[in-house]
């Protein structure tokens, strides 16, 4: 694990930021489900969440569980620490 430095940071922010807007665009979409300007946005946000992780998890590590994350290239690395939600 990479020592953690303000990068870390600015695109865990990122991350958090992103997906925030995500599960609000779900819970929108669960009541308007043919609004498309809303489909749009969740499209893109989804890109945007998806775009941040590929950065961050090789630098940084898996950052979901079950199988939503790779477990590494080379080892498996949820055994390290510190994980986004302790930080």
């Amino acid at each position: 694990m990479n020592k953690l430095d303000d990068e870390y940071y600015h695109l865990l922010e990122q991350i958090q930021a992103a997906d925030f807007v995500l599960v609000e665009l779900t819970h929108y979409l669960d009541t308007h489900p043919n609004d498309q300007q809303a489909l749009l946005q969740f499209n893109q946000f989804h890109e945007y969440s998806r775009q941040l992780k590929a950065v961050f998890e090789p630098k940084y590590g898996p950052l979901l569980g079950f199988g939503n994350s790779s477990g590494g290239e080379n080892k498996w690395e949820w055994g390290q620490g510190p994980w986004p939600w302790q930080v």
